[in-house]
């Protein structure tokens, strides 16, 4: 892996953020799975192993949905940015949003500066598509993760039930 941004990439003070190139996967999974472990490891699970199946992965990647957070050419952080959730936000008006999944940093970087950097890129990458709004869900029931997205300019939405899930849904408007 090298140490450069693809076209659309953004370079933030030794952190490059880009979109994960084929063959990248393994490097996804990789900052997926540590964080998953270290959630798991505290009671709090964030993906079912299915959602980490690294098949899934490698077609997301190749399909341009991954990006990665490299720092020194090591992958430290990554989020998928997809332009519908029809899952999550079925009731959403066609093209007025792109969203947020999976969203996952290194614990050797955890503190916020790599999350809020990726969040950043996919607010600059939703307003360069023309979609006023980055939207995002997590689980309603873990009030930090939730104080987190608002720190970073996320509202409030909706609570939604999808299947197992109780979610929170947060949106953020891309306008500069």
């Amino acid at each position: 892996m090298k140490h450069r941004p693809l076209d659309g990439g953004q370079v933030l003070a030794g952190l490059s953020i880009r979109p994960a190139r084929m063959g990248e996967a393994p490097d996804v999974l990789a900052v997926l799975r540590e964080a998953a472990v270290w959630l798991e490891e505290r009671g709090m699970p964030m993906w079912r192993e299915e959602e980490l199946d690294p098949m899934t992965v490698a077609a997301d990647v190749d399909a341009g949905q991954y990006v990665l957070a490299i720092s020194d050419a090591f992958a430290v952080g990554t989020l998928r940015f997809t332009l519908n959730d029809e899952l999550f936000w079925p009731d959403a008006v066609a093209e007025e949003a792109a969203y947020v999944h999976r969203l996952a940093v290194r614990r050797s970087h955890a503190g916020g500066v790599v999350s809020s950097a990726l969040l950043d890129w996919a607010t600059a990458r939703a307003r360069a598509l023309g979609r006023p709004f980055l939207r995002l869900d997590c689980d309603a029931m873990r009030p930090s993760l939730r104080a987190f997205y608002e720190r970073q300019g996320f509202v409030f939405h909706s609570e939604k039930t999808v299947g197992p899930f109780f979610v929170a849904r947060y949106q953020k408007t891309t306008a500069v």
